[in-house]
């Protein structure tokens, strides 16, 4: 595999395309357990994601995360855009002198980087019911180089049987048990279309 700026921005225009695609499942998961607007927040922060993309222009890796950080962070509501806010400026910094990602492992390195970004922000942990929940053993198996399909799709599935302790989804305590978390449901959306990238690159 080899990640150039190219491949990192298709990735990131697929992710913003699916996000649109799927802003009702997301909101339908976040009715249950939380403000029922997770798909629509998503959305609106794809939406400046493209839209600054278009005016700025980025030329490095490093600088496409930055856009897509200040994205979330100005227009998602809740506590998802301060998380991919932080996730993706810890991507930014973590690529400041990468031209190219030429390995999971190394992507698996810079992706945990932006692990500790959402730690660091939610103060949350695995087994929290958060995005985390996949953020965490996407890094892992990056780092070991055997990301596939199930392992996102299982750590998603995962979160349905937790006990949330943070955000609003923690008020239910056992009643949010049966309910996927829509961080990790978007958080397997942004893997899932990064592993489409790594497949054809």
């Amino acid at each position: 595999m080899k990640l150039t700026v190219k491949e990192i921005q298709a990735w990131l225009t697929q992710f913003a395309d699916e996000i649109n695609q799927n802003k009702a499942l997301l909101s339908d998961l976040d009715t249950p357990i939380g403000d029922g607007d997770h798909g629509n927040n998503m959305g609106r922060g794809v939406a400046a994601y493209e839209e600054a993309f278009k005016n700025e222009q980025p030329a490095t890796i490093s600088d496409t995360f930055k856009v897509l950080s200040m994205a979330m962070i100005s227009k998602v509501g809740g506590a998802s855009g301060p998380l991919y806010g932080s996730a993706f400026m810890n991507l930014m910094k973590a690529t400041k002198e990468v031209d190219s990602i030429d390995s999971q492992e190394q992507l698996g390195e810079i992706i945990g980087q932006g692990t500790s970004g959402i730690e660091a922000r939610g103060k949350a942990e695995a087994d929290d019911k958060t995005m985390l929940d996949v953020w965490i053993p996407v890094t892992e198996a990056l780092k070991k180089g055997n990301l596939t399909e199930d392992v996102i799709e299982s750590a998603k599935e995962h979160t349905k049987n937790l006990v949330a302790k943070k955000g609003r989804a923690s008020y239910l305590g056992e009643r949010a048990i049966g309910h996927v978390d829509p961080g990790a449901a978007s958080s397997a959306i942004l893997f899932t279309t990064l592993l489409n990238v790594i497949k054809t690159s």
